[in-house]
């Protein structure tokens, strides 16, 4: 059955930029840990660091995962948004070219989940 519409259809976008109080949401991924099922969406300042990234919200959101303490942080690698990816570390979220629903993505060469499972 088809619809015809009394007015023109003009979308609202809610989850747009602007409705963030200058906060964006980031999508974050472990890649091959899939105990965490899913990207965690996070709501962050465009002014983070890249390092305090990795410092607060990845560590609160990974630790508990046993190959966390293991992580060489100088081996990750990183994609953006499913494009490789390398970080400068000491500037900001929005100097590094991650905006507002960004997916970073992070794979850690030689952890591969519970004993290799992906888990």
């Amino acid at each position: 059955m088809s619809v015809q519409s009394i007015r023109p259809f003009e979308p609202v976008v809610k989850d747009a930029a602007a409705n963030f109080h200058g906060m964006q949401v980031v999508y974050l991924c472990w890649d091959k840990h899939l105990m965490f099922y899913a990207p965690v969406a996070k709501m962050l300042p465009p002014t983070l660091t890249f390092q305090q990234l990795i410092d607060t919200e990845l560590t609160q959101t990974y630790s508990r995962h046993p190959d966390f303490a293991h992580i060489d942080w100088t081996a990750v690698q990183w994609s953006k948004d499913g494009e490789p990816f390398t970080p400068a570390l000491d500037t900001s979220l929005r100097e590094n070219g991650i905006t507002h629903k960004s997916a970073i993505h992070f794979t850690t060469p030689g952890l591969n989940g519970l004993n290799g499972t992906g888990f």
